[in-house]
């Protein structure tokens, strides 16, 4: 890729009638707070880092469009040299303090695929946070546990055993019923456990979902916000899978006042049964997080993106902004 940029053929690429039939569309998660990204470099990126991306963009003359107006034109065959799109997953909080005063400030459309239950409920999301305890804790084995039912010690020198802690916390919370306050309540007796300052968290907001105020603010601004299920999740059942969606959609309806059409899987993970569901609940598209360019001869409920993280360098997103990314891999899984 570097041979190829130095060359000036990324540049030839990125001004092609190839690449020009097809769009990129950016996906992201979070934008640290505090020291997330150290946590979860896979989703959370350095507020830094997302400002040179912002720049490249600007820098490099690409077209960043509205989502449906996008997918309007290429399947008219009307994009724009050098499309792209900039989409967030989930809508935490830190979108609403990090991510879009920047994007606001070099004049980027933006679509946030939103997650609404935590907004409903202010809390920190309960996976997320007992992860990040955890892993500020990290390098230390407690005698400690049986109160959270967890059979002590709780070792949490490796990812591995700290993830295991996490997991074994969803399910007793699953098995047990569990509401959203109970949750919570376990999350702080389990910072209380590692003597961490539980407050404190709550008063930064590390790992909340935007509020309905912070939404409706956006909305209003011309954020475009799009459905990502209620909880989260994608269940196998069907009825199950409708009331994720119409719930999502039924929150978002009453903020934004508009309709949203458009779908991102949670985490990534689809199944061929959920195609005919999201048509019956009238979705129009949906993301994967599956790398690669969207062309017409995606199937419009599995768009391609890809994922920028921390862990990317700036030659390989500007790579991917040019379309050589997206050649590179596609010679690697034939070859």
């Amino acid at each position: 890729m570097r041979g190829l940029q130095a060359s000036g053929v990324s540049r030839l690429i990125a001004d092609s009638h190839w690449r020009q039939q097809r769009l990129l569309i950016l996906c992201y998660h979070g934008v640290s707070q505090d020291d997330e990204h150290l946590w979860r470099p896979n989703l959370y990126m350095e507020p830094g880092i997302l400002r040179q991306r912002l720049e490249v963009l600007q820098r490099g003359k690409y077209n960043v469009l509205p989502l449906g107006q996008a997918l309007s034109q290429l399947r008219a065959g009307e994009l724009p040299p050098r499309s792209v799109v900039i989409t967030f997953d989930d809508g935490m909080c830190d979108f609403y303090r990090c991510a879009y005063p920047l994007l606001k400030s070099y004049g980027f459309p933006v679509t946030v695929y939103q997650t609404t239950y935590y907004s409903h409920y202010q809390r920190p999301v309960f996976n997320l946070i007992c992860s990040y305890m955890l892993w500020k804790c990290r390098g230390m084995a407690l005698d400690k546990g049986a109160e959270l039912g967890l059979k002590p010690p709780l070792d949490l020198r490796m990812e591995s055993s700290r993830e295991d802690i996490v997991l074994r916390l969803m399910r007793g919370a699953e098995a047990d019923r569990l509401s959203g306050a109970e949750r919570d309540l376990l999350a702080a007796r389990l910072a209380s456990a590692l003597q961490i300052d539980y407050q404190e968290l709550l008063r930064q907001r590390l790992l909340h979902v935007m509020s309905l105020q912070e939404i409706t603010e956006l909305a209003a601004a011309g954020v475009d916000f799009q459905l990502h299920a209620h909880r989260h999740r994608a269940p196998m059942d069907e009825a199950s899978f409708h009331k994720e969606i119409q719930e999502n959609r039924q929150s978002l309806r009453s903020i934004t006042k508009l309709d949203p059409v458009h779908f991102c899987y949670p985490s990534g993970e689809y199944r061929s049964q959920f195609l005919p569901w999201l048509e019956s609940e009238n979705v129009i598209s949906a993301t994967t997080c599956d790398p690669g360019l969207v062309t017409r001869r995606n199937h419009p409920l599995l768009l391609p993106r890809f994922v920028d993280t921390s862990a990317r360098s700036a030659l390989e997103f500007e790579g991917w902004l040019a379309g050589v990314g997206a050649l590179l891999a596609f010679r690697r899984s034939t070859s």
